[in-house]
């Protein structure tokens, strides 16, 4: 799959392609270190808590999703999420929400999926 992806995407500039390029670079994914994958995760799930609220807010988010990027540099994470969104990220709800849209994510591929397999 790397071989047939890496020729896909760079077609005739590269000489050669490596079949075990992924083997090579641990930090794709090290399922023992559960801190190692906690930064993406993190991003990943904050992003997505940060755009659920895209609904609540309306015509507002815009102004407050620049402001909360703007402050982002100067407090923590979970400060400028209570100030711009009046979210605590200690509560469970922030994250469900997060999880809420990659469950309609995963919903909507396993749709695709099935489509797919129907047809043949």
């Amino acid at each position: 799959m790397m071989s047939e992806s890496w020729k896909m995407w760079y077609e005739d500039s590269l000489s050669e392609v490596d079949d075990l390029f992924w083997a090579s670079k641990l930090h794709f994914s090290i399922s023992s270190l559960g801190f190692y994958n906690y930064p993406y995760l993190f991003g990943y799930l904050f992003s997505l808590g940060i755009y659920a609220q895209q609904p609540v807010y309306g015509s507002q988010f815009n102004q407050r999703y620049t402001d909360l990027l703007r402050d982002t540099g100067t407090m923590t994470a979970e400060d400028v999420v209570q100030h711009h969104l009046q979210k605590d990220l200690s509560q469970p709800q922030f994250w469900q929400d997060s999880l809420a849209i990659v469950e309609k994510s995963v919903a909507q591929f396993e749709q695709l999926v099935d489509d797919i397999t129907n047809r043949k």
